[in-house]
């Protein structure tokens, strides 16, 4: 299993406290453990959640470097891109389902969805 920092500096990570996403990180992340149990998907979510919490650099969908962890408009943003994406293939620059895990975790960071990735 990866191992990364449990502290953070900021209070919230999006609409969430960057206690909870720090804990659906950990917690997708001992359920994708392993090359064969991990997912492109799980990939993207886990990809997606260390970027929002400022330790993933650079964005995982539009590659944009980032100081620190992003703020909300930042995340949107990825977000965005990350649906439009999944919408038209000609635009898509990663695998579907990666694209789909990445947009899954920052969706629920925003508070777009209560429904956090699971391990798929």
């Amino acid at each position: 299993m990866t191992t990364h920092p449990l502290g953070t500096t900021q209070a919230e990570v999006g609409a969430r406290g960057s206690a909870q996403v720090e804990q659906a990180f950990r917690w997708l992340e001992a359920r994708a453990a392993g090359p064969h149990q991990q997912t492109q998907y799980a990939r993207g979510a886990l990809a997606g959640y260390l970027w929002a919490l400022g330790r993933g650099e650079p964005s995982p969908i539009t590659a944009q470097a980032t100081d620190g962890a992003p703020g909300l408009v930042a995340l949107t943003a990825e977000a965005d891109a990350a649906t439009v994406q999944l919408q038209d293939s000609t635009q898509r620059t990663v695998p579907r389902d990666y694209n789909q895990g990445v947009h899954d975790a920052l969706a629920w960071v925003c508070g777009r969805t209560d429904d956090k990735p699971l391990a798929l």
